[in-house]
């Protein structure tokens, strides 16, 4: 019988407050979720590894160490609205909702959408909406949100998802750039971002938000 309760322990103690992650919050709350739930069945083994794990259809659940410092320089606070942008199975979604008021987490695999909602059910987090639909397209119904998580690689963020974020708000993404990627967080402050480096991370680029490819003829 696998201690699960074991390993969270010490993928915070290995992964996360080593990476200079220690905002009590953010502790509390990789401590309390149980990411063995958010992995298809045969990946519960390695939910607790130092790398992204493969959720199938070119997606992955990030490292921890990667949601701790997003998470990090995010800041979220008890108030807020959050945008998860590429949920999968609803791990992230869960973690932020500990610190957040309320969380809308997209998924386009409507599978993947399918087992966020039961996953996220199973963790008690009543405070997320999974909410089935392209990516790329965010979820303007329930904007504007304070803050907007994307859990993947962009090599850009299409305007209407930008549009949702409020003045003031933040905004975490990954930006593909060669073998190794780069967590920026945006800043919406009269009416345009202005994107700060945070730390190197890689993962696939999420459907949706791969630059648009000039053809020549």
């Amino acid at each position: 019988m696998t201690d699960y309760a074991a390993r969270r322990t010490m993928m915070v103690d290995t992964q996360v407050r080593p990476s200079d992650v220690t905002k009590f919050p953010i502790i509390k709350a990789m401590l309390s979720i149980p990411r063995e739930g958010f992995v298809p069945g045969d990946k519960r083994e390695a939910a607790y590894a130092g790398e992204n794990v493969d959720l199938g259809n070119g997606r992955v659940l990030l490292e921890p160490r990667t949601i701790a410092k997003m998470l990090d320089a995010l800041d979220i606070q008890p108030d807020e609205l959050v945008l998860d942008i590429g949920a999968g199975l609803g791990y992230v979604a869960a973690v932020t909702a500990k610190m957040a008021e309320a969380v809308v987490a997209i998924e386009e695999d409507e599978a993947m959408a399918t087992e966020a909602e039961q996953a996220l059910a199973d963790a008690g987090a009543d405070n997320v909406a999974v909410v089935a639909g392209p990516l790329a397209e965010g979820d303007s119904r329930h904007g504007p949100y304070d803050v907007i998580l994307v859990e993947g690689a962009v090599e850009e963020i299409p305007a209407i998802v930008l549009d949702q974020l409020k003045e003031g708000g933040r905004i975490a993404a990954l930006f593909a750039d060669g073998a190794v990627g780069a967590c920026r967080v945006g800043y919406k402050l009269d009416g345009r971002i202005s994107w700060r480096f945070a730390f190197n991370a890689g993962a696939p680029v999420l459907p949706g938000f791969a630059r648009q490819r000039e053809f020549a003829l």
